[in-house]
């Protein structure tokens, strides 16, 4: 018999980050979505995120891309590095170690030979960092003068195999969790069940089992904002073809699940009523910590708020276009340049981020039906003998 005590003291207790396959896997009947959190701007929004965590007994994802997390620092400023450290001190603070650390979005976009080397040296600078995750994204090579789905898939499958290769080969037999991508998320064509169904089952003819499947289903990234800098609801998410691609790999008796890119926007209870909780069982959110951070220091930090606003104002200006809607879009690009700014913001300024981040926690725990995913982690690792492991 498992008691919650057992749960908190494992999980108080320092650690690596949990293989993303282990939450993965110890979820796999249950109706949750495991939040995958892409805290691109201070580890105060990470304390909160554990905090909340903790107070449910929930797992959670920390993840960034390699467009914002790179060796040279990205569009954030972090390195694998430098993010792996800022979650480790984030969760020793909190005393909540019931995360995974996932590099998002390895993102292949041409397939040169130059370009895979540059996402090898990424995946192996993520490797020593300890990143216990891994998202191979090679969508941008669908083929649509191709007339057969083999045909529109053969690049994504290929350049995708060699690199899910040189992470194996790099790894060994440290466990770790696996992303795939099928769809380019955001582009206006769903993804069709017999895409997802032969991309899926031929990486694990191929030796790949991806726990987690990124497919287009009318998610994107970041949000549109209205003529007041307001959030427009993202509602576009399509539940129906979303739940048929996942029955079908059941079908072929497949585990993996769906990754759900692009949930802010979503309202909360949306989130709650509509998501097939299960068949989504991770869920990306990451422009909504980005806004929580600059409305903080919009009322606390005003200066260092209007400096990083008009940086991006006058960087990325589009003529014509409201000055709402730029910042909504390009906002994201300031953190790298005022990187070490942020870091010195004030003691009060930092405190209203964690709380703001795990009160809004709490609110997508409670939504995506998170409660007690880490005492289901827990039991899993004990029943395979990896409790004393990791």
């Amino acid at each position: 018999m498992i008691s919650n005590n057992d749960v908190v003291k494992y999980f108080e207790s320092q650690k690596s980050p949990l293989p993303m396959n282990f939450i993965a896997q110890s979820v796999l009947h249950m109706d949750t979505i495991i939040a995958a959190i892409n805290p691109r701007a201070t580890e105060e929004v990470i304390r909160g995120v554990l905090r909340a965590a903790k107070k449910s007994l929930s797992v959670v994802i920390f993840e960034l891309a390699l467009s914002e997390m790179s060796i040279s620092g990205g569009y954030t400023g972090y390195t694998p590095a430098k993010f792996a450290e800022t979650c480790k001190s984030a969760a020793e603070k909190e005393k909540w170690f019931a995360y995974a650390l996932h590099a998002d979005h390895l993102t292949v976009k041409k397939g040169t030979d130059e370009e895979m080397e540059v996402v090898k040296e990424e995946i192996a600078a993520r490797v020593d960092a300890g990143f216990s995750g891994y998202a191979i994204d090679t969508s941008f090579l669908f083929n649509r003068e191709a007339d057969t789905v083999q045909g529109q898939l053969n690049e994504i499958i290929s350049k995708g195999l060699i690199l899910f290769d040189f992470l194996k080969n790099k790894l060994g037999d440290i466990p770790y969790g696996l992303e795939g991508e099928v769809g380019e998320i955001g582009i206006t064509e769903f993804t069709t069940v017999e895409e997802a169904s032969y991309y899926v089952k031929t990486l694990v003819e191929n030796g790949v089992n991806i726990d987690y499947l990124a497919i287009a289903n009318g998610s994107k990234h970041g949000v549109n904002v209205d003529a007041d800098g307001n959030v427009v609801p993202q509602l576009g998410i399509n539940v129906k073809r979303t739940v048929e691609i996942v029955n079908s790999l059941q079908e072929l008796g497949i585990n993996t699940r769906i990754a759900q890119h692009g949930i802010t926007g979503t309202p909360v209870d949306v989130i709650a009523s509509t998501f097939p909780h299960g068949s989504i069982a991770k869920g990306n959110i990451g422009t909504h910590w980005q806004r929580l951070v600059y409305s903080v220091l919009e009322e606390y930090e005003p200066y260092l708020y209007a400096k990083m606003r008009n940086w991006v104002l006058s960087e990325y200006e589009e003529p014509g276009v409201d000055e709402h809607k730029i910042f909504a879009k390009s906002s994201k690009y300031a953190w790298k340049e005022f990187f070490y700014e942020v870091k010195q913001i004030s003691s009060k300024a930092k405190e209203k981020i964690l709380l703001k981040a795990e009160q809004d926690m709490i609110d997508f725990i409670q939504a995506l039906k998170m409660e007690n995913t880490a005492t289901s982690c827990y039991k899993y690792m004990k029943e395979n003998d990896f409790i004393s492991k990791y």
